[in-house]
């Protein structure tokens, strides 16, 4: 076997006439030539010789040595020699343009040997004693996330779970995490929620609405996050985050506006843990509530040189929800008067109130869309439909203007608290390897609620709000002919109370059928999800949806609308993948019908009857899937990179 010698120290620079005929052009993944460079290299000399091939008369076209004329007189003589080298390759991206360079061994078996003595000969080129490889830098970031919610703080649905879970993900893979949330009290226990929030005693003024309006700072680091409470007397009230019961509250856009304010200035003036976050951040804003901060940066911070370095992503959990106000309510703001088109709204002809209404508004999120560096939304398959008119409310144009920045990454869970081998909230524990606890789950659950207990029978659920988008409507109308199967039913949620009315008076047709939990209960959310067969969740959009993915985690097989995220993380059962053996979570039904729904049901619970073995392949399958926000917080990696990477957007 020859031996692959190396002499010379060569320096490789790039010349726009390197000849393609001296180059083998291959992707640098197909080398396999890390080892020769761990074992013979160091401080990133790569010591190289001419093929014979490549070094009768042409030389190495664009690239240069570090040695004189001379030299390559010698060097030329020794390619008359039976000697074999290394190729340099050209790794070119598909434009064409040349990325990189690598070494590829000519055709033919070779032996790597370290050759210190021949190298050592020349003192300018002595190479020492070789070291172990060490792991790349990994780039981290200083991130802030702006959020009208974040679990266990707040939570009124996804949004406080993702601002509650995905921070703490990032922060476990090395990045600096702040979330600057409301200080919400409103009276009730949840309040104890921020006990060990400390004051910061730091004070500032926000110019806006008119004047100057203070705010406070609260801190609490846990987890490896610096968790930051915005306090104002607006945050301090009874209701959620966004309302009571007698509805929205009339000052949100203040309310939130003063967030956004306040999140601007928090990487520049707390100093947590002993030094601030400074201006090289990157702002992760989530719906419309956050929405002024990208704004904010292009118009008040960057022109003044701060925040330069900064980037801003705008995550879009539900674009139903816009933050649109009245045209006049901009000069509250404080924008510069010169930034009104960035959030001017005009609504068409048939969505005005009267025929003087001239239409005009502000839409925060607008704002937010046209000036944020990158826009993300929970699914890939939502950031598709939120560029159709049926998905786009008002704003598909827009979005589709930017779709080169436009992604999509599906929501992970909180699988410590969403697991079925150590759920405190079950009655009985399982696991992939012993389902056996499921069957017990489920008998428990129909113990609990009153129903015949019957392990043959399939046990179907939803959970969720009780409104049009969740598809409430469709499963009204399917009651009557879905309880002629032999099935049991058990519905948990609240809202419209139409259909909480319903929800009753069916539990009361349908005394053996049928169960309806008016209101939530976390508890039972857990004990619903493992002890039913099947959930049905036939929304009529869902960015992402969290139930269908708790429930693969616990073996219960999803039936959904194939829409958003839930056509991403469900996949349709096809039985004859796999030699026979099956593929597949949950079913997928479209269109949107009562038929088509009952059918994909229908289907469902034939499988489950007459299709054991086929059934425990689905359930595992659901139970193996990686749902973890470890998972999801590699993709938004991803996306940090290419922000960082871009220049600042300026519209």
């Amino acid at each position: 076997m020859e031996s692959l010698q190396l002499s010379r120290v060569i320096s490789c620079n790039l010349s726009t006439d390197v000849s393609r005929k001296v180059c083998f052009f291959r992707p640098s993944r197909h080398l396999g030539f890390g080892h020769l460079l761990r074992r013979s290299f160091k401080n990133g000399k790569l010591t190289v010789v001419r093929s014979e091939e490549i070094g009768k008369g042409s030389g190495f076209g664009g690239l240069t040595d570090n040695s004189n004329s001379n030299a390559v007189e010698d060097e030329k003589q020794e390619e008359e020699k039976e000697q074999h080298g290394l190729k340099l390759g050209i790794d070119r991206d598909d434009s064409g343009s040349i990325i990189g360079l690598q070494l590829i061994p000519p055709p033919g078996d070779h032996e790597v040997i370290d050759s210190h003595e021949d190298v050592a000969a020349d003192a300018e080129d002595k190479i020492e004693d070789i070291e172990e490889e060490k792991t790349p830098t990994r780039v981290t970031y200083n991130i802030v996330f702006v959020t009208s919610e974040a679990a266990p703080y707040s939570k009124t649905g996804g949004l406080g779970d993702v601002c509650g879970s995905l921070p703490i993900a990032l922060a476990r893979r090395g990045h600096r995490v702040m979330v600057v949330s409301p200080r919400y009290l409103n009276g009730t226990p949840a309040d104890k929620n921020f006990e060990h929030a400390v004051d910061l005693d730091r004070r500032i003024k926000l110019s806006c609405f008119g004047g100057e309006q203070e705010v406070a700072f609260f801190h609490e680091y846990k987890e490896g996050v610096d968790w930051v409470f915005v306090d104002h007397p607006s945050y301090h009230r009874p209701g959620n985050p966004y309302g009571d019961i007698h509805g929205a509250f009339g000052d949100n856009q203040f309310r939130f506006t003063l967030l956004c304010h306040a999140a601007c200035e928090a990487p520049l003036v707390l100093p947590l843990g002993g030094y601030t976050y400074g201006e090289k951040c990157l702002f992760l804003v989530n719906d419309w509530h956050a929405g002024l901060v990208p704004v904010l940066l292009a118009s008040k911070y960057r022109p003044f040189g701060v925040y330069k370095y900064s980037r801003s992503i705008l995550i879009i959990h539900n674009l139903a929800h816009q933050g649109v106000e009245p045209a006049a309510t901009y000069k509250n703001l404080g924008l510069p008067s010169e930034w009104y088109g960035a959030l001017e709204w005009v609504f068409p002809t048939w969505a005005r109130t009267h025929a003087l209404d001239t239409g005009e508004a502000v839409n925060i999120l607008k704002g937010a869309i046209v000036t944020a560096d990158r826009l993300l939304t929970v699914s890939k398959g939502y950031a598709w439909e939120i560029t159709t008119v049926e998905g786009g409310y008002g704003l598909q144009e827009l979005l589709s203007s930017r779709r080169s920045v436009l992604n999509g990454i599906a929501n992970g869970i909180d699988v410590a608290e969403w697991d079925p081998s150590s759920d405190q909230h079950i009655a009985f524990h399982y696991s992939t390897d012993d389902l056996s606890g499921k069957a017990q789950c489920k008998t428990a659950l129909q113990k609990e609620l009153g129903l015949p207990i019957r392990p043959e029978c399939p046990l179907i659920g939803f959970i969720g709000r009780l409104d049009y988008q969740k598809g409430i409507d469709l499963i009204r109308w399917a009651t009557p002919e879905l309880m002629q199967y032999d099935v049991q039913f058990v519905m948990l949620g609240s809202g419209d109370p139409l259909y909480e009315d319903w929800m009753r008076s069916a539990e009361a047709a349908y005394r053996d059928k049928f169960r309806g939990w008016v209101g939530f209960n976390v508890p039972i959310s857990h004990r619903i999800t493992a002890g039913c067969d099947i959930l049905l969740m036939p929304s009529r959009f869902e960015p992402c949806g969290l139930n269908q993915l708790y429930a693969m985690r616990y073996g219960t097989v999803p039936v959904v609308h194939a829409t958003g995220g839930l056509r991403d993380t469900v996949e349709n059962f096809n039985p004859y993948a796999a030699e026979g053996s099956g593929e597949g979570t949950g079913w997928t039904f479209s269109p949107l019908t009562k038929e088509s729904m009952l059918e994909a049901l229908r289907i469902a619970i034939m499988t489950y009857r007459e299709y054991k073995p086929t059934w425990e392949g689905l359930m595992k399958r659901g139970m193996q899937r990686d749902l973890t926000w470890e998972s999801a917080a590699k993709q938004y990696e991803q996306v940090f990179e290419w922000a960082s990477i871009d220049p600042p957007y300026i519209i």
